[in-house]
């Protein structure tokens, strides 16, 4: 059994389920950077662009300026998800944290 979330991971789940339920999606998540801001996404699929939850939040916090995370948290997602790399190459000792889609951590 997996250890219970501090409050700010979760946070961060609660933060990932909303945009999941905003968007009626399977999956989403949500990133907090090294200033404490927080950055939720669920996946974006268009003839034009496709990316992950994880990428997407990862995407929202640095073109807000974001230069590292201190965590990220996958809902209903997997370890596959390419997002992970994102959130390495950005902040290689971030803490990821990956869910079942209720934010119980697998």
């Amino acid at each position: 059994m997996a250890e219970p979330l501090g409050a700010e991971d979760a946070k961060l789940v609660v933060l990932a389920r909303a945009a999941m339920a905003r968007a009626g999606a399977g999956s989403a998540a949500a990133v907090r950077d090294v200033d404490g801001r927080t950055y939720a996404a669920a996946p974006v699929t268009l003839s034009t662009l496709e990316l992950t939850g994880l990428q997407a939040a990862v995407a929202a916090a640095v073109s807000s300026g974001a230069i590292g995370l201190e965590a990220a948290v996958l809902v209903g997602g997997s370890v596959d998800d390419p997002g992970i790399a994102a959130v390495r190459e950005l902040a290689p000792t971030a803490v990821v944290i990956v869910t079942d889609s209720a934010g119980s951590p697998l």
